[in-house]
């Protein structure tokens, strides 16, 4: 078993002549957590797609617990996956996104337990045990039956963590999970990530709530315009910052 769970080395990645990712390198041990931030733009949430493979990139490797992700290597050469085997590689890989990206046809139980039924292939009971104790983890043990369009924001972000966790997924990706959120909702998505973090879980979070990464995170990467400027222990660099760039981002947002 690897100690480091994602290593991502010299991660490259362009639309067309615009490069998002120039030469991304770092590594996240197996229980850690790693918090993304930078300003808008800077290739966070595309470097957290690559990770699981919904991004190609075009040069560089990426690990994940010890596995290269979306490509094989034949004779010193990467040929990409076929859809089917990175699907397959995608399910050990938990991903949350900024929209809660619900069925809104299917109640919170039925959301969750989808990806049980459908690609695990676990029967209905033995997937709604699993699921309700997962709502019930989240804290929503009273919104089984009800429909997103009945659920806060927050609640159906909680729904969505639920829905990767039922897949025992050995990284979990976030990729700005409270941005979409009503200020007041923030609170209760994060309680669950922090639960989350505490139970040894490895997660990469792609964040503006910088008292989380103080809190929560073992260390802290800040990215602008597709390069790591500076990363480390997050009380250090988030009080001490020590480039130009970082201090000049950080006066804004703290």
């Amino acid at each position: 078993m690897s100690e480091v769970m994602v290593q991502a080395t010299e991660v490259h990645k362009s639309y067309g002549s615009h490069e998002v990712l120039k030469g991304i390198t770092l590594e996240v041990k197996r229980g850690e957590v790693l918090c993304l931030v930078g300003p808008s733009g800077s290739g966070k949430s595309t470097f957290l797609r690559c990770i699981n493979h919904l991004e190609r990139i075009n040069s560089g490797r990426l690990m994940v617990d010890g596995s290269l992700i979306g490509y094989r290597e034949h004779n010193g050469k990467l040929y990409e996956l076929k859809p089917s085997e990175a699907s397959a590689q995608r399910v050990g890989i938990g991903m949350v996104f900024q929209k809660f990206n619900l069925f809104p046809h299917l109640n919170a139980l039925d959301n969750v337990i989808s990806g049980l039924v459908r690609v695990k292939k676990i029967d209905k009971a033995t997937a709604e045990k699993e699921g309700k104790e997962l709502l019930e983890r989240v804290g929503l043990a009273d919104k089984f039956q009800h429909f997103p369009a009945h659920l806060s924001g927050g609640q159906q972000q909680r729904v969505a963590i639920a829905r990767s966790l039922a897949m025992k997924p050995k990284l979990m990706l976030f990729d700005e999970p409270t941005s979409a959120l009503d200020p007041e909702l923030v609170g209760e998505v994060l309680d669950v990530m922090k639960n989350l973090a505490a139970s040894g879980m490895t997660m990469i979070v792609v964040t503006h709530e910088m008292g989380f990464a103080r809190e929560v995170a073992d260390s802290l990467v800040f990215m602008d315009g597709g390069v790591v400027v500076e990363s480390g222990d997050p009380k250090h660099v988030l009080a001490n910052p020590q480039q130009e760039r970082t201090k000049s981002f950080l006066s804004k947002v703290i």
